[in-house]
C-alpha cells in the first residue's frame, strides 16, 4: 500500500511538472504574439533556451541553496535509497516541479526587455537569477530556511503565506525585470519626439499564449501540494474565480481591448497563487477583479506617464498582481472574511514588500554589472532590423527574407 502511495504522488507531481512545462510555452506564444513580427524568432529561442540554462543553474546550485539537497550521488540513491530522498524517484520529479517555476522567473523578465536585450548575456544573467538570487527566497519562504517563518509566526502570529509563488515566483519575477527595464531603457523609437507605441505583431499567438498559461496554471496551483493527500478542489475553484474576475475586470476597464483581455485572466492566477488554498471563491473573484483593475491602469502609467517600457508589462502584471496577491492572503484568508484562517495581515503585507525590494535591489544590481561587463543591449541599427535576423539571421517566415 506505502509503495502504491508513492507511486499515485510521483505520478501527482509528474503531471503538474508537465503542466507547467506547458506554461513556458505560453510565454513563449505570449510573447511571439505581442512583439514585432522581426523579434517572434528571437521571443521563440530565448525562452527554450532559458529554460534549458535555467534548468541546468538549478540542478547545479540553485536547489541545493533553497532547500539543502544535491543530486551528485547513485541513482539508486536519487530514487530512494538513500535517506533525504523519497521513494520511488518522488524527490526528482519535486525537483522538476519546482525547476519548471525557478525558469518561469527568467520567462518573466524576457517578456519586459523584449526586442532589445542581446541573446547569450540574457542567457547567462537568467542563470544567475534562478541559479543565486531566486532560491534564496524561494528557500526562505517554502524551506523555512534562516528562521525567517519561525520569526514571523513569532512576531505576527503566523508565518508568511505564499501556497503557489504569487510573491516567490511571480512578484520576484516582475520586480527584476523592473529593474532591467530600467537599466536597459527603451526600444528605439519608441518614446522622444517621433515616438510612438508598437502594436502587437499577432493577436491569435497572443491569446494562445494565455490559453496555454491559463491551463498549465491548474498544475501550478493545484499541484502545488505536492501531494494526493494534500491536493484541494478549493485551490482549483479559486484559481478559476480568481481568473474569470481578472478577465471580466480588465475587460470592462480596458474597455473590450484583447491585449488587457487576455492578460486580465493571467493577473488573476497571478495574485490568487498565494492564497488558493485559503480563500472563498468569492473571495478569489475580488482579488482577480482587483487584479485586473491593478493590470490595465498599471500598465497605462507605466507606458505613458513613467515612460519605461516594458514590453509586456510584466510588471504590472507580475510584480504589482503579484504584490497585491501576496498582500491580499492576509486580508481575504481571514475568517472574518470567508477565508480559511491562519494568516496575519501584517506577515503578508511586511513579508511582500521585502521580497520585492530584494528582488528589485538585486536585479537592478545584477543588471547594472552586466551592462558594465559586457553590452547586452542591442544597439539602435540591430534593433531596427529586428533581433531575428540580428541575432539568429533568419525571421518568422524564411521564404520571405530569402526568395
Amino acid at each position: 500500500m506505502s509503495n502504491t502511495i508513492s507511486g499515485v504522488d510521483v505520478f501527482f507531481v509528474l503531471v503538474g511538472a508537465i503542466l507547467v512545462f506547458a506554461m513556458h510555452g505560453g510565454f513563449a506564444f505570449l510573447e511571439l504574439g505581442t512583439v514585432r513580427s522581426k523579434n517572434q524568432v528571437n521571443a521563440l529561442v530565448k525562452i527554450i533556451v532559458d529554460f534549458a540554462f535555467s534548468t541546468l543553474a538549478y540542478f547545479l546550485i540553485g536547489y541545493t541553496i533553497a532547500y539543502g539537497v544535491t543530486f551528485f550521488h547513485s541513482a539508486a540513491a536519487l530514487s530512494g535509497g538513500e535517506a533525504g530522498f523519497g521513494p520511488q524517484g518522488f524527490s526528482l520529479v519535486k525537483f522538476f516541479f519546482l525547476a519548471t517555476f525557478a525558469a518561469a522567473v527568467p520567462a518573466i523578465i524576457s517578456g519586459g526587455i523584449a526586442e532589445r536585450a542581446r541573446f547569450w548575456p540574457q542567457v547567462v544573467t537568467a542563470s544567475i537569477i534562478v541559479g543565486l538570487i531566486y532560491p534564496f527566497t524561494e528557500g526562505l519562504v517554502w524551506n523555512g530556511n534562516f528562521g525567517v517563518q519561525a520569526a514571523f509566526t513569532a512576531l505576527f502570529g503566523a508565518p508568511f503565506k505564499d501556497f503557489a509563488g504569487s510573491i516567490v515566483v511571480h512578484a520576484v519575477g516582475g520586480w527584476i525585470a523592473l529593474a532591467a527595464v530600467l537599466r536597459m531603457g527603451p526600444r528605439v523609437g519608441r518614446y522622444g519626439p517621433n515616438g510612438r507605441p508598437f502594436p502587437p505583431s499577432s493577436i491569435p499567438w497572443l491569446a494562445l499564449g494565455t490559453w496555454l498559461l491559463c491551463i498549465g496554471w491548474f498544475g501550478f496551483n493545484v499541484m502545488s501540494a505536492q501531494s494526493i493527500a494534500g491536493a484541494s478542489g478549493l485551490v482549483a475553484i479559486n484559481s478559476l474565480m480568481a481568473m474569470v474576475g481578472g478577465i471580466i475586470a480588465a475587460a470592462v476597464v480596458g474597455r473590450g481591448d484583447p491585449g488587457f483581455v487576455h492578460n486580465g485572466a493571467l493577473a488573476g492566477l497571478v495574485a490568487v497563487c498565494a492564497g488558493s488554498d485559503l480563500y472563498h471563491p468569492i473571495g478569489a473573484l475580488v482579488v482577480g477583479v482587483i487584479a485586473g483593475v491593478i493590470f490595465v491602469k498599471g500598465f497605462h502609467w507605466t507606458q505613458e506617464k513613467l515612460k519605461i517600457d516594458d514590453v509586456l508589462g510584466v510588471w504590472p502584471l507580475h510584480g504589482l498582481c503579484g504584490l497585491w496577491g501576496g498582500v491580499a492572503a492576509g486580508v481575504f484568508g481571514l475568517e472574518a472574511l470567508g477565508g480559511m484562517g491562519g494568516v496575519s495581515f501584517l506577515a503578508q503585507l511586511i513579508g511582500s514588500v521585502l521580497i520585492a525590494a530584494y528582488a528589485f535591489g538585486l536585479g537592478y544590481v545584477l543588471y547594472a554589472v552586466t551592462s558594465r561587463l559586457t553590452t547586452i543591449r542591442m544597439t539602435d541599427a540591430e534593433q531596427r532590423r529586428g533581433a531575428d535576423l540580428s541575432i539568429h539571421s533568419i525571421g518568422s517566415n524564411p521564404e520571405m527574407d530569402f526568395p
